[in-house]
């Protein structure tokens, strides 16, 4: 797992939960041995959706998450996804124009740049993990009057994913609601730090990715108990668990 040291890590376990907004129940969890999140969004948007009992949630996750493929499976399950885009332009730090400043025209399948002159769709090329991207560009920009504040080369060009309509609907989804995130913050994050309260400055006490996830399992079953009976309190909770065995 990264820490927050320059290219350094610890080996451990990456620990996945899924909460809801309204009391903090634990719908879903994973335990994985991968040291990032990109690829656990689409599998732990099933499973939201399985322990909630419906589809058609929506599902607000960190940057750590934001990965094309991912987010379309979970789209496709019928999951609105809210995750916001990290910021990695190499353009945006030097101080030039990064893609978001570029106008993309979905019905003439071109882009319009910050100077207002056209970026024209070209030849596709497939990514390293088979994502299909389309190429635009605009051939004549030595003249522009803003070439300084866009690109070194001779000219610029835009990669754009085959499916990426459905990260532009997402950040649309994001833009309308401006506190999803604080919203997360105030959900998983707070059951994250109860849990890790709960078991103290410790290793898990199993090893391998086979014992690993049935401790974290007993740690989900007690917190939700807790959870539960916080809520209704002892007396209803009993009577909940006399009805659910019944």
């Amino acid at each position: 797992m990264a820490t927050s040291g320059r290219g350094t890590g610890v080996v451990g376990y990456n620990v996945q939960i899924a909460t809801n907004t309204t009391h903090h129940f634990i719908v879903a969890h994973e335990v994985l041995n991968v040291g990032h999140d990109r690829s656990a969004l689409a599998s732990m948007a099933t499973k939201a959706q399985e322990g909630l009992g419906r589809k058609g949630i929506g599902l607000i996750a960190d940057r750590g998450y934001y990965k094309g493929t991912q987010i379309l499976d979970a789209e496709e399950a019928g999951v609105q996804t809210y995750i916001p885009k990290p910021m990695t332009s190499g353009a945006k730090a030097e101080g030039r124009f990064s893609k978001a400043d570029f106008v993309y025209d979905a019905k003439a399948d071109e882009y319009r740049c910050p100077a207002g002159q056209i970026l024209r769709r070209g030849a596709d090329r497939v990514d390293g993990e088979g994502m299909v991207l389309h190429s635009y560009a605009r051939y004549g920009c030595s003249d522009c009057p803003m070439k300084a504040q866009c690109t070194p080369a001779s000219f610029r060009r835009i990669r754009r994913w085959e499916h990426e309509d459905v990260l532009d609907v997402m950040q649309q989804r994001l833009d309308r609601n401006p506190n999803a995130m604080k919203i997360r913050r105030r959900t998983v994050e707070h059951v994250f730090g109860t849990l890790k309260y709960w078991m103290g400055s410790t290793r898990f006490p199993t090893i391998t990715l086979k014992h690993v996830p049935t401790e974290v399992s007993l740690h989900v079953l007690a917190y939700n108990l807790k959870r539960l009976m916080s809520i209704l309190g002892i007396a209803e909770t009993m009577k909940a668990m006399r009805f659910a065995r019944a």
